[in-house]
């Protein structure tokens, strides 16, 4: 099972590399899209991400702005499906 501190780092380097950032602009807590860091199409590649690494699904009721506003966020997400 996939631990929250290697979940947020997974999410960082993908974030950080999909979105071409400086690795000190994405904190647990910064806000992706406000910030600019990510469009709709960053979310969709995030999507993706999500359901091929960790190998869970996304139900279209549980895409929603606060499941996925931050690195915490999406973490939580995340541990949500795998438990």
């Amino acid at each position: 099972m996939a631990e929250s501190a290697e979940i947020k780092g997974q999410l960082k380097k993908f974030i950080v590399d999909t979105a071409f950032v400086p690795a000190e602009k994405v904190q647990d807590e910064t806000l992706i899209f406000v910030e600019g860091i990510f469009d709709s199409m960053g979310f969709l590649s995030l999507i993706n991400f999500i359901e091929e690494n960790f190998k869970i699904k996304a139900q279209d009721s549980e895409l929603l702005e606060g499941n996925f506003e931050s690195v915490n966020a999406i973490t939580r997400f995340i541990l949500s499906k795998l438990n």
